[in-house]
C-alpha cells in the first residue's frame, strides 16, 4: 500500500513543484527501490511487508509503465516530424483556415456563398491601366479574392497621380505603377496571385495577353486603347468591362458580344474629335470619382465570376456625381459593328434582328 501512495505522493509534489517532466525520474528512482526492497533473496523482510506487493507485481507494473512511456515518445516524435514538414499549399478550390475568415462576409451572402468564393479564387482577371479607375478597381478584386490578377500599364507614379489613384504612396512615387499595385494589393490579400505587366498594349500583345483570362477591366484613358482592349476581348471571346471618367461624371458597362451583347465599338462606333472629350489632366477629375466607377467595375466583376443578380450587360450606367444622379440606358448590339457584326465575320455570338 505505502508503495502505490508513494508514487501518487511523487506525481503531487512534481506537479505542486513544477518538476515537468522530471516527476517520471523520481518515480523511476522509487520503482527500484520497490524492486530492490522484494528482491527473491531479501522477500519476506519487514520493510517489503510495509510497501505492499510482491516482485512480480511490480515488475509487471515496470513493464507497463515503460510500454505506455515508450508509446507516448513515439506519438511525440511523430508530432514533432509533422510540425517540422511545410504545409502543402491547399488543393485547387479549397481554403486555408485565414481565408474562410477573411471571406466570411462574401460566404455568407446568399448571391455568393461558398460556392462563389470558389469561382472567385479559380478567376483570372485582367486590368488595363492602373491609374484612377484601375487603383480601386484592384484593390477591390485583390479584397475579394480573385485568384489571379493581372495588371499592364507601361507608366510610372507622378504625385499628381496621388490626388486619386488611391493603390499608389508619396514613398512609390517614380515606381512603375503596375509594381506600386503590386506591392499594394499583395499587402492587402497574399492569398492572390499578382501579375505586373510593366509595357504599353498594343497591337501585336493584345490578343494573347486577353486570351489568358477569363475577364478584363479597361479603366484606360485614351480612345485608341479602349478600342484596342475592346477587338482583343472580341477575338478571344472574353467579357469586357469599361469605365470612364471626366471631370464629375462616369460610365460603366459590361460587353460580352459572344452572350449576344454589344461590344464597346457597338456603342460608340466613332471615336470622338480631338479636343471635344478633355482627359483628366486636361479637364480635371473629382478626386473621389474614379473610386466611385472603379469601384463600381470591381462590383460587376464581382457579380460575373459568382453569377451573383444582374450585370450591366446590355446596359450603360452614367453617373453625375456633381448632382447625385445614377441613370442606366439600354444598349444594343449593332449588326453592322466593324468588331463583332455580321460585316465583321465575327463568331461571338448571333447579332440580333434588324
Amino acid at each position: 500500500m505505502i508503495g502505490v501512495l508513494g508514487f501518487i505522493g511523487i506525481w503531487a509534489l512534481g506537479r505542486w513543484r513544477g518538476w515537468g517532466e522530471g516527476w517520471l525520474l523520481a518515480a523511476a528512482g522509487w520503482w527500484a527501490a520497490l524492486m530492490l526492497a522484494h528482491l527473491p533473496v531479501i522477500a519476506g523482510n519487514l520493510l517489503a511487508r510495509l510497501l505492499g506487493g510482491d516482485f512480480r507485481a511490480w515488475t509487471v507494473l515496470g513493464l507497463l509503465a515503460g510500454v505506455v512511456l515508450g508509446y507516448r515518445e513515439i506519438l511525440r516524435a511523430v508530432r514533432r516530424t509533422k510540425i517540422a514538414e511545410p504545409a502543402a499549399p491547399p488543393a485547387a478550390g479549397t481554403f486555408r483556415e485565414a481565408e474562410l475568415d477573411r471571406y466570411a462576409r462574401h460566404i455568407i451572402l446568399r448571391e455568393i456563398g461558398g460556392p462563389g468564393q470558389k469561382r472567385l479564387k479559380a478567376a483570372k482577371v485582367l486590368v488595363v491601366g492602373a491609374g484612377g479607375l484601375g487603383s480601386p478597381a484592384l484593390l477591390y478584386l485583390a479584397a475579394a479574392g480573385v485568384g489571379v490578377i493581372g495588371v499592364i500599364d507601361d507608366d510610372v507614379v507622378e504625385g499628381s497621380n496621388l490626388q486619386r489613384q488611391v493603390i499608389h504612396t508619396d514613398g512609390r512615387i517614380g515606381m512603375p505603377k503596375v509594381f506600386s499595385a503590386e506591392a499594394a494589393m499583395r499587402a492587402l490579400n497574399p492569398f492572390i496571385e499578382v501579375r505586373p505587366y510593366n509595357r504599353k498594349l498594343t497591337e501585336e500583345n493584345a490578343r494573347d495577353l486577353v486570351a489568358d483570362y477569363d475577364l478584363v477591366l479597361d479603366g484606360t484613358d485614351d480612345f485608341d486603347t479602349r478600342y484596342l482592349v475592346n477587338r482583343a476581348c472580341v477575338a478571344a471571346g472574353v467579357p469586357l468591362i469599361s469605365g470612364a471618367i471626366t471631370q464629375w461624371e462616369g460610365q460603366v458597362s459590361l460587353f460580352d458580344p459572344a452572350k449576344g451583347g454589344p461590344c464597346y465599338a457597338c456603342v460608340f462606333p466613332v471615336k470622338p474629335a480631338p479636343g471635344l472629350v478633355p482627359t483628366c489632366a486636361e479637364a480635371g477629375v473629382a478626386a473621389p470619382l474614379p473610386g466611385v466607377i472603379g469601384s463600381v467595375m470591381a462590383m460587376e466583376a464581382v457579380k460575373w465570376v459568382t453569377g451573383a443578380g444582374e450585370t450591366l450587360a446590355g446596359r450603360l450606367m452614367i453617373h453625375d456625381a456633381l448632382y447625385a444622379e445614377t441613370r442606366v440606358i439600354g444598349v444594343k448590339r449593332r449588326a453592322d459593328c466593324v468588331v463583332c457584326g455580321v460585316s465583321a465575320g465575327s463568331t461571338a455570338g448571333t447579332p440580333p434582328a434588324p
